[in-house]
């Protein structure tokens, strides 16, 4: 790949990883709600979940989906219902997650690794990313590196979100903000739906 074309590589990885989309809207509302330690196994889970689906996409697992629209339109589905249900966690919560609060959870690895399987933004970005950045010429050694590329540039750019979430918890301290707070970052993750719906 030449370097021109890897530095756009990368510039595309870091904008469409840095500017909202459900998996940041969700960071925000956790690093708010749990603080960033606690919410770094939820951006790991981002990462590592995906790379794995670049890779799939590079491998063929996006021509399938071209080929069979019945599935791409099941997961579309899933990924939709799942994502209004993330909302309405986040908008019904009402209290940080502080030591002694049992049912306020931030998202685990799995759960975060799982959720860009059917996270639109994310199917969106990783196909746009094969279709163009890897090279026909050598289709193997393209996708690795295009998802090595996202995997390097994407967990500095999500834990941005983590952070600012962090530096409000003292301002959101107080539970009427936190709660309008909270209610704003579901509105907000449900609206990332429109761009499928239109």
């Amino acid at each position: 790949m030449p370097l021109d074309t890897f530095l756009a590589l990368l510039v595309y990885a870091f904008v469409t990883s840095v500017t909202p989309g459900p998996n940041n809207f969700m960071l925000l509302a956790s690093g708010v709600n749990f603080g960033f330690t606690r919410t770094i196994p939820h951006m790991l889970g981002i990462g590592i979940g995906f790379l794995v689906l670049l890779l799939a996409v590079g491998f063929g697992l996006g021509a399938v989906l071209t080929a069979f629209p019945m599935l791409h339109n099941g997961l579309k589905v899933a990924g939709s219902a799942y994502l209004l249900y993330l909302a309405w966690k986040i908008a019904s919560s009402r209290s940080m997650g502080g030591k002694g609060e049992e049912r306020a959870q931030p998202m685990r690895f799995l759960d975060a690794a799982a959720f860009q399987w059917v996270n639109p933004k994310a199917w969106v970005m990783a196909v746009t990313a094969m279709a163009v950045y890897s090279n026909a010429d050598r289709p193997y050694l393209s996708v690795v590196l295009v998802s090595v590329a996202f995997a390097v540039v994407n967990l500095p750019s999500v834990s941005v979100w983590a952070g600012f979430g962090m530096a409000l918890r003292g301002f959101l301290s107080d539970p009427t903000r936190l709660k309008w707070f909270n209610i704003a970052m579901g509105v907000l993750l449900a609206a990332t739906l429109w761009p499928m719906l239109r």
